[in-house]
């Protein structure tokens, strides 16, 4: 049966500044909501819809403010692909940042289970991921489950003192110029995997509203992590093209660059000191 979120072209992903209900989630991530898994999965493979978790995770007080789904061009895989929530706990939903526990699931044997700390900066709406070292839960798809994710989002909640201590040492740390640039050239080789890219490093360190024109670590790195994610900036191909630089939209694109983009971060912080 096809879905109508895989008939009509919806969008890829929704932000809210409320709780999605789970009528908005089944239009962008309908996988999360899919009766089976996939037929590739074999006997061992414990299913348990990711909306049946999420409701477990509400009753303890988390709830989700953003969704996506992958992308695929493989038919029989749209209603079971990989999808993401960034979960808010009730008694954190306000601030300048908002922690964000990122559930990440799959029911076709792309991913397991997975919780990462994640952050939200409302003055810029950066969806950030922290490093691999704060904490990362992966859930396999056997055994208690539930119990397991329920466990291991406390586990995640438990470790954003040390987000926020790293925050305020990233506040604390003034960057010169060519520190600055330093790190926006990174985030360009790393992105663009060591070719070419179509933006300097002086256009992606740049700010896009008077309240970032800062030059504190904090500040420098959220300034990076917008230009870099979120595209929009013009730049030139090798050969001369005028171009736009792109959005990164895709699921594992955007992990992976997000937390590289904190790492280059904590090892400033390991430079300055």
């Amino acid at each position: 049966m096809i879905s109508f979120a895989s008939r009509y072209r919806l969008p890829s992903s929704v932000r809210k500044n409320r709780p999605l209900t789970n009528e908005e989630l089944q239009l962008i991530v309908p996988s999360a909501f899919s009766a089976e898994k996939h037929d590739s999965r074999s006997e061992r493979y414990t299913y348990i819809p990711t909306i049946t978790l999420l409701d477990k995770l509400r009753d303890e007080g988390f709830q989700p403010y953003y969704a996506t789904q992958s992308r695929t061009r493989i038919a029989d895989k749209r209603e079971f692909t990989k999808h993401l929530l960034r979960l808010r706990r009730h008694d954190q939903i306000d601030g300048k940042e908002v922690p964000e526990i990122i559930l990440l699931n799959s029911h076709d044997g792309s991913s397991s289970y997975k919780m990462i700390p994640g952050m939200f900066r409302q003055i810029c709406t950066n969806g950030l991921v922290a490093w691999k070292d704060f904490g990362e839960i992966s859930v396999p798809h056997k055994g208690d489950i539930i119990g397991r994710v329920i466990e291991g989002a406390y586990e995640v909640l438990r470790t954003f003192d040390n987000v926020d201590e790293n925050i305020d040492k990233m506040r604390s740390i003034q960057l010169t110029e060519p520190e600055r640039l330093l790190l926006g050239t990174a985030a360009l080789e790393y992105k663009y995997e060591g070719k070419t890219a179509p933006i300097t490093a002086e256009q992606v360190i740049r700010h896009r509203r008077w309240e970032d024109d800062r030059n504190d670590l904090w500040t420098t790195f959220n300034r990076i992590q917008e230009n870099v994610m979120k595209g929009g900036i013009s730049g030139r191909t090798e050969k001369g093209k005028r171009i736009r630089t792109r959005e990164v939209t895709g699921i594992d694109g955007d992990i992976k660059l997000n937390q590289a983009l904190w790492r280059m971060a904590q090892e400033m912080i390991q430079l300055k000191s």
